[in-house]
């Protein structure tokens, strides 16, 4: 759903601004120490900063708020005090979000911002104030923060690229967390694909859908045998980005997108299918990735294919025992049907290295339940068989605010995957464990030579609760992340 808070520059003072556009509400930076400010908005209070800031034991930690009233012009306005840290980018985004949360149900918020990212600070604000609802409108009361005026020392017109910048990554998140948390019964890969088709519209991009029948008559195999048991065919989206002028490299992002993951005939219990709506996050990430690269000037020509598909038990599904053929011929093995993602990932690498030629590959997946054990719902898992892509992404990441860690591709671990009477088994055995790890050595059998990398995001991909930036439900992970790469 659209983000409705507008942010934009603002020049002379947190007072003025906030009489010139009516703000209900006024806010001033507090860094560590807490570090009170020289703010002019303070002048008509009966008490200092520094005395308002040691009743409530404030320590300007990042997201923290205090609240009192000031009179700015002919009426009362809420003044806040809102902890911004060591205003890094992760301290800024936390701000901004907090600001945010606090704006619901104004029309107007005047914020007077440190010397740090800008963009960070206008990324927390806009996707905190990011709902997905259907039915009846929010209550006044809760609807996001209308308009947020931000100053800096810079001022406006220096500004304005930050806030363009912030903007841009917002909303391509938002649309990520949109395609995501819509729920299955109308969200089939016909339905993915259309919106991958509005998306290329909007942004100059080129879409080419494949359907059943060109899948089948291409050999994609895997995208065949994981839709086979839904009454809603698989698609393979293909949408392509040329820069004006030279591109600097080739870039295939891949996304899985299983539209719904019921586990097909190895049925999930009930707990686990309820967040399966959400199991193509990886997919939308690309897809929002991709109508945000024209307006941001990415110099690379980008290729995002997102093999869409549902997984369903039925009388047509396949089977544990089954033999799949995938696009280039290399033969699977399903000893689970519930580890399909890697199967429908595997035509779209093979794919991708066979015709595409491109000189680096990245996947994005909600992949194995493994990697979300290992490291929580903050950080996404990184396999890479390139060590400067490795860092690069870990860079990304960190700047970008969605972590990554690396993980090994254990060599040893390959015989988990041997199968009996194919190239490869979908999932491990032998007593082997690392389910993500033998996930990934899956995949890198169908990615080639080049630079790979592979973003387990089972964890991130989504949230159980609101926090900072994060929103309950899909969280658009990845999206960020990869423009910041693309963009640096």
């Amino acid at each position: 759903m659209p983000i409705e808070t507008r942010i934009h520059g603002a020049g002379g003072t947190v007072s003025q601004t906030a009489v010139d556009i009516d703000a209900e509400v006024v806010a001033v930076p507090v860094g560590s120490g807490p570090a009170a400010p020289a703010a002019e908005v303070a002048e008509s209070l009966p008490f200092t900063l520094d005395e308002l800031l040691e009743l409530h034991r404030a320590k300007g930690e990042p997201g923290e708020i205090t609240a009192t009233q000031v009179r700015l012009g002919d009426r009362m306005r809420e003044l806040l005090l809102y902890g911004v840290g060591d205003a890094a980018p992760a301290d800024l985004r936390k701000a901004g979000a907090a600001l945010a949360r606090r704006g619901r149900g104004r029309t107007a918020l005047a914020a007077g911002v440190p010397a740090g990212d800008l963009a960070a600070f206008v990324e927390g604000a806009l996707l905190a104030g990011y709902e997905f609802k259907i039915g009846a409108e929010p209550a006044p009361a809760k609807k996001a923060l209308g308009t947020l005026a931000v100053l800096t020392e810079a001022g406006p017109e220096s500004d304005a690229p930050a806030i363009e910048l912030g903007t841009a990554r917002a909303r391509a998140t938002a649309l990520a967390r949109d395609l995501a948390n819509t729920p299955s019964r109308e969200k089939d890969p016909s339905w993915l694909a259309a919106q991958a088709e509005r998306v290329a519209a909007d942004a100059g991009l080129t879409v080419r859908v494949r359907g059943e029948k060109e899948l089948v008559e291409e050999g994609f195999g895997g995208l065949i045998a994981v839709g086979g048991g839904s009454s809603r065919p698989p698609r393979l989206i293909e949408l392509s980005y040329v820069p004006e002028g030279p591109a600097e490299r080739h870039v295939v992002l891949v996304g899985k997108g299983i539209t719904f993951d019921s586990g097909g005939l190895s049925l999930k219990p009930n707990e686990g299918m309820k967040t399966m709506k959400t199991d193509m996050a990886g997919g939308a990430a690309v897809i929002a990735v991709m109508g945000a690269l024209r307006g941001l000037g990415v110099r690379a020509r980008v290729t995002g294919l997102v093999a869409a598909a549902e997984n369903m038990p039925s009388g047509s599904s396949m089977r544990p025992g089954d033999v799949i053929t995938h696009y280039g011929g290399t033969t699977s093995e399903v000893l689970n049907t519930d580890a399909e993602g890697r199967l429908v990932l595997a035509d779209a690498l093979a794919y991708a290295d066979a015709e595409l030629a491109p000189d680096v590959v990245v996947d994005v997946a909600t992949l194995t339940g493994a990697a979300k054990v290992a490291l929580g719902l903050r950080h996404a898992a990184l396999f890479a068989t390139d060590d400067a892509l490795a860092t690069a992404l870990t860079e990304a990441g960190s700047t970008a605010g969605e972590r990554v860690w690396r993980m090994p591709l254990v060599e040893d671990y390959r015989a988990a995957i041997d199968s009996d009477v194919a190239d490869i088994n979908n999932i491990g055995r032998g007593g082997y464990g690392g389910g993500a790890i033998t996930a990934a050595l899956f995949l890198r059998e169908f990615a080639g030579d080049r630079p790979w990398a592979h973003l387990d995001i089972a964890g991130p991909g989504r949230s159980t609760s609101d926090d900072a930036e994060l929103t309950r439900g899909a969280t658009g992970y990845g999206t960020r992340l990869l423009l910041t790469w693309l963009t640096g």
